[in-house]
């Protein structure tokens, strides 16, 4: 539907939603962690440690009952990892799930929010995504993996099951182990109706979030024929549709425009405004931003008007 996707009630909170301690794998105590990001400006975390629920309260995050589990999983890698967000209590015993589906149902079922870890780095391929249908979405960037292999980049898996008709959603993550070595390099800012955990998984669930390692997101409108958005300072908006398809703006006019053309220009030429005219066949598309340092920030997939019915995908309107 026609609209902005940016201008629903809530507040926006900087969110980490993978992230370790001593109660897996992690260097520094549930404490000290919390304190970090704290300190860094975040506004809440997900302390994911492997098949461990990290409960610890804080005076400045709001701290989400999370773990990181496992399923068997036919890769190289041997194993897929997922998200559970937002759930407290785990299997006894801790045995790997037999696959990607069977894991995130669980999830599901205990009201929390499956997200695949690192695709990239796992040795995943499109089809283990669209296998587990009760999948929410993946990690899209995952900063520890970039920083150490440079396989943190997950948006090949995410365009080609978009394609697919699977509208998965995205975030942006830390896998932190090592606070302020493997932090602060990407992280999921969330609408939600108030700060608590309880309000960041609901929105998460909605689609009311985008993922960044830097930019930020300020507006999204979906027109008729077009979409506009508005951003932080940036060298380039892309509006993608698919693995080959697409548009793009610049902010060095010698690199050129495609279907867009750009709106707002900062005292630095950077662009913070453009609109796109897009196909009149796409079903669907989202929105993604490169500033200056080639940080960039993700938006979820949205539906766009005229779109066939049965799209499958969240609630992003």
């Amino acid at each position: 539907m026609p609209g902005s996707l940016f201008r629903e009630g809530g507040v926006w909170l900087r969110c980490q939603f993978h992230s370790h301690t001593t109660n897996s794998d992690g260097m520094p105590s549930p404490a000290a962690l919390c304190d970090h990001y704290a300190d860094a400006g975040f506004d809440a975390l997900a302390i994911t440690d492997h098949w461990h629920v990290t409960d610890v309260d804080h005076d400045r995050l709001v701290v989400i009952p999370s773990s990181e589990l496992t399923a068997a999983n036919p890769s190289a890698h041997g194993e897929a990892e997922v998200l559970a967000l937002g759930v407290s209590e785990l299997p006894e015993p801790s045995q790997p799930f037999p696959d990607i589906e069977a894991l995130a149902a669980w999830i599901t079922a205990r009201g929390g929010v499956p997200f695949l870890c690192h695709p990239y780095w796992s040795g995943l391929r499109v089809d283990d995504l669209l296998a587990a249908p009760s999948l929410a979405g993946l990690e899209i960037w995952n900063g520890g993996s970039e920083i150490m292999q440079g396989n943190g980049l997950s948006t090949v898996h995410w365009d080609d099951a978009l394609q697919q008709g699977r509208l998965l959603m995205g975030i942006a993550t830390d896998d932190c182990h090592t606070p302020g070595e493997d932090s602060g390099f990407g992280w999921t800012w969330v609408l939600a109706q108030e700060r608590s955990a309880a309000a960041v998984i609901d929105a998460l669930r909605r689609g009311r979030a985008y993922g960044s390692a830097g930019p930020r997101l300020l507006d999204i409108v979906i027109e008729e024929e077009s979409v506009v958005v508005r951003c932080s300072p940036v060298r380039s908006v892309r509006l993608r549709s698919g693995p080959w398809d697409g548009c793009g703006v610049n902010a060095d006019p010698a690199m050129g425009n495609w279907r867009g053309e750009v709106c707002e220009l900062d005292t630095a030429g950077l662009v913070t405004g453009a609109r796109f005219e897009y196909p009149e066949f796409w079903r669907w598309a989202r929105v993604e931003v490169e500033d200056e340092r080639g940080r960039r920030a993700w938006s979820n997939p949205f539906v766009l008007p005229g779109a066939g019915e049965g799209t499958d995908g969240p609630n992003t309107s």
